[in-house]
């Protein structure tokens, strides 16, 4: 079975010293509601990840990013996508806001910065998890 493309983005307030992380609090489907995600979303038919990234943040949030590195995953030939379940592979990228103040639409309930501190402060998504773990190492630095 092949995975649904989805991409994703770790939005810190900077790139090279990162200090805070921005976590959006899903608001449907109903079994996910309340959860907390990183933004992004499916890519469509046709699209690349990271123009779907881009047009998913603008969207949701409002805001455009300057993306940096992609956080490595477990899945994919290139290990850069991380599973959603059974049916999607997320790739995700760090980014940081170049334009504009996030602001959440119908998607989410909430947005939150959060220091390292505060990162398990939130009831991440199960499969969000291992991401946010993987972003901590860095965070740490």
């Amino acid at each position: 079975m092949t995975r649904r493309a989805v991409v994703g983005a770790a939005i810190v307030d900077d790139l090279h010293r990162p200090a805070r992380l921005l976590a959006a609090q899903r608001a449907e489907p109903s079994a996910l509601a309340g959860g907390w995600e990183l933004p992004g979303g499916k890519v469509e038919e046709g699209e690349g990840p990271i123009d779907a990234l881009h047009r998913e943040l603008q969207e949701e949030l409002d805001v455009r990013v300057r993306l940096g590195t992609p956080v490595p995953g477990p899945l994919v030939a290139d290990g850069r996508a991380w599973p959603l379940g059974a049916a999607y592979a997320m790739q995700v990228w760090w980014a940081e806001i170049i334009d504009g103040t996030p602001k959440f639409g119908p998607e989410h309930q909430a947005i939150r910065w959060l220091t390292l501190d505060e990162l398990y402060d939130v009831a991440w998504l199960t499969d969000d998890r291992p991401i946010v773990r993987q972003l901590e190492s860095r965070l740490r630095r």
